[in-house]
């Protein structure tokens, strides 16, 4: 039986097709050199179905669409210069949901100084939206997933588990077996974290310009998934302490008890944070550069484990994936 794509998991694929395209490194953005400073390009698709819960409304879709985009270039410490925008949209759509889809799109691109400047339209059975975002970063201040080294910080920005959380409102809503909370204050905040992420552009300018980072990558796709991202680009490993993991104070409200709490911030991804390493003697530069939490270190040996009061266990690999699959440690 012939290998399917499910078996090997989205970051497997992905690692095939940069094997196939001869792409060396897998960054945030991919970079082209133009003279002093570097081009950041990224893009993302999103589904109508995979990534919207029926609770987002078209100016959150739109958002969401900008905002994902710019948190990779952020996480070059990178500025933005325009997006790109591809959609297929269902003929049957209202317009009045078209043009709230693209006000939210300007809503947010206008909210961290760049703009959407042009794109494609065409029709789909299924509301499918890709972003490709610009921006542009000085030689010596670029900052990729690569370059950890032993001994240095391991860093967060914000708290993790929200969006995780806020998932779990809106499957609720959807009588999708989520979780209520009874609070509608509360709710609405959980869930706005999760479908109006904001992408940590002055951070990571700022943390570029500190040059106090070592590596840096953002953690759409959980904290477990973004170590493993960053240990293989490094060719290093990460030892975590659990109890300095900055969980959202909300994400209690959700969760099922403290450890449930604990995996939201690991491996449900959509925060939207940076995370990040940093040279123990610049570490002052860091933190006055944005506020952070030192959450671990760097090893030399290629392992990720985490550290409590209980000892210490692997990490596992786990976080969001378009691909269902195993995903396995390098």
């Amino acid at each position: 039986m012939a290998e399917r794509c499910e078996d090997r998991g989205e970051r497997g694929l992905v690692r095939r097709i940069t094997e196939i395209l001869g792409i060396s490194e897998k960054d945030d953005c991919a970079m082209l050199e133009y003279g002093e400073k570097q081009l950041v390009w990224t893009t993302d698709m999103l589904h109508r179905r995979a990534d919207f819960p029926e609770i987002a409304t078209p100016r959150q879709i739109g958002w969401m669409t900008v905002a994902v985009n710019l948190s990779d270039v952020a996480a070059m410490g990178a500025v933005p210069l325009g997006l790109l925008v591809a959609a297929g949209i269902p003929p049957g759509t209202e317009v009045d949901f078209v043009e709230d889809l693209f006000a939210g799109m300007k809503d947010c691109a206008r909210a961290f100084k760049t703009r959407v400047i042009g794109g494609d339209l065409d029709s789909h059975h299924e509301l499918t939206l890709v972003g490709t975002a610009l921006g542009e970063v000085e030689n010596d201040l670029i900052l990729r997933r690569q370059g950890a080294r032993p001994g240095d910080l391991l860093c967060t920005t914000g708290t993790l588990g929200s969006a995780g959380a806020g998932l779990r409102i809106a499957l609720a809503a959807e009588g999708d077996g989520g979780e209520e909370i009874n609070d509608d204050q509360e709710r609405l905040v959980l869930t706005r974290r999760l479908l109006e992420p904001v992408p940590r552009m002055r951070e990571g300018r700022a943390l570029a310009l500190s040059r106090s980072v070592t590596s840096m990558m953002d953690n759409s796709d959980g904290l477990a998934l973004s170590l493993f991202d960053l240990a293989e680009a490094s060719g290093a490993g990460f030892l975590v302490f659990e109890d300095e993991i900055p969980v959202d104070p909300l994400v209690a409200r959700v969760a099922e008890d403290e450890g449930d709490a604990l995996d939201l911030a690991l491996t449900a991804g959509g925060d939207f944070e940076l995370v990040f390493t940093v040279s123990p003697d610049r570490i002052d530069w860091a933190r006055r550069a944005c506020d952070l939490t030192v959450i671990g270190e760097v090893l030399e040996e290629r392992k990720i484990v985490i550290k409590s009061d209980r000892g210490e266990k692997a990490l596992e690999p786990r976080g969001y994936q378009h691909m269902t699959g195993p995903e396995r440690p390098q």
